[in-house]
Formats: C-alpha cells, sequence, structure tokens
C-alpha cells in the first residue's frame, strides 16, 4: 500500500476524504494549520485540544502548522513547504486532499506541492455534493456545524449534520459547504475508535472586511460555535 500524508481541517469532507483514501493509501500523518495567536484550526476556529482528541481517536499522527493571524498567501506557502519538506525527505510524494469542485484552488494546490515534490489527490473530486453529503450520513459520522456565513443563516450554527440540516438548507447552498458556506467538526464515525467528547460553549460572531477579485469591498459576517472539552 502506497504511504501518503493527509491535510486534514477536522471537517466532514477532510473525514470523508480520509475514510475514502484508507481503502488504497497508508496514510502516515494528517496535517493542520492551526491559529499561533488562539490554537485554534484555521478558518473553522476548533480548539487545539479537541483536534488532539480527535487525531488520537482516528490513530493518525497529528502535524501542526501554525499561522499569524496576518499570515499573506506567500507566508503560507512558505510555511506549508517548510512543513512538508520533511516528509518530502522521508520519501514521500503524495499528499491528499478533501476538495469537491474548486477547480482554481485544485490548480492552486497541485503547483504549490508540485514544486515541493508532492502529488495532490482528491478521493471526492467531482462527486455530486448532495450524493456526498447523504452518503456522509449514511455511513456513519458525525459533525456540528462550528462556523457559518451570515448569508446561510445564524440558526445553522451548532446544528448536529443530519437530513433534516440538508433539507433545511437555503436553496443556492452547497449541501457541504463547498463554497465556504459553513464548515464543520466532525466527532464520530466510522474511522473513529470512539467519539470526541466536547460541549457547546459561547457562539460569537466576527465581521471580516476585505476586497473581492474585482476590488470591491465586501463585508461578511461569520457565527461561530465554540466548542469545549467535556471535562
Amino acid at each position: 500500500m502506497k504511504k501518503a500524508l493527509f491535510q486534514w481541517s477536522g471537517g466532514k469532507d477532510s473525514s470523508f476524504a480520509l475514510f475514502m483514501a484508507l481503502k488504497e493509501w497508508e496514510i502516515k500523518g494528517l496535517l493542520t494549520s492551526l491559529s499561533a495567536e488562539y490554537k485554534r484550526i484555521s478558518m473553522h476556529g476548533v480548539r487545539e485540544e479537541l483536534l488532539d482528541l480527535q487525531a488520537a481517536s482516528i490513530g493518525i499522527p497529528l502535524y501542526k502548522m501554525f499561522l499569524e493571524e496576518d499570515t499573506t498567501y506567500d507566508t503560507y506557502d512558505r510555511e506549508l513547504a517548510k512543513s512538508l519538506s520533511p516528509f518530502v525527505e522521508e520519501g514521500i510524494k503524495d499528499l491528499v486532499l478533501g476538495d469537491i469542485f474548486l477547480e482554481d484552488l485544485r490548480q492552486y494546490r497541485e503547483e504549490k506541492m508540485a514544486k515541493v515534490g508532492l502529488k495532490c489527490h482528491f478521493p471526492l473530486w467531482g462527486g455530486d455534493t448532495h450524493q456526498l453529503f447523504k452518503e456522509f450520513v449514511q455511513a456513519g459520522f458525525k459533525a456540528i456545524v462550528v462556523a457559518v456565513n451570515d448569508s446561510v443563516g445564524e440558526r445553522f450554527n451548532g446544528r448536529v449534520l443530519d437530513m433534516d440540516f440538508y433539507n433545511d438548507l437555503p436553496e443556492g447552498v452547497d449541501p457541504c459547504g463547498e463554497n465556504g458556506e459553513f464548515h464543520t467538526f466532525v466527532y464520530d464515525g466510522p474511522i473513529f475508535s470512539e467519539p470526541v467528547d466536547f460541549k457547546i460553549g459561547e457562539k460569537t460572531i466576527r465581521e471580516y472586511n476585505y476586497k473581492d477579485a474585482d476590488g470591491n469591498d465586501i463585508n461578511s459576517k461569520v457565527h461561530f460555535c465554540d466548542l469545549e472539552l467535556a471535562k
């Protein structure tokens, strides 16, 4: 069985992609980026302690890349290359990721990883996200929404992914959140030896201001659901 590294976010797409990848690959490690200041998973806001429990239950070594809040794309690329280089030196030539259909993101990843010496693989690529959501639930995975865009709605924050969640999603929202509509934390499923025990903490809103590809000023609000250690 070929050896590979997995770029891990702790969310549904990562979990389902890992589930698929383990049928073909020997995954030697999970690599996750976290905020250096807050010690939380980038974008998702999940605490480092819960990430540790998640990886321990999965039974695959976890490797962390800590990034500053003002990290640029260039800095991210350099830090990622630095984190990946030891694995390449050990003879690992493949990286598995959970992307589904964003072609520009795939191209970006493939170009950057090729420079490091890694070939990218996408087990979920091209899949119908409605079908993937249903298969994820049917496989026995359990996930909770930890971040959701204001455009989707605050009422989805902190909800468990099930068919009720799927049926309640507003029209036009990708059921896998592939456009960044929402992010999740997976706490149980067929790749876990035991569930990750947590409790729901404070719910907060963060506001982001940025420019889109056309130079327009964009204001976006994201609702976060903090997860805490149960004990």
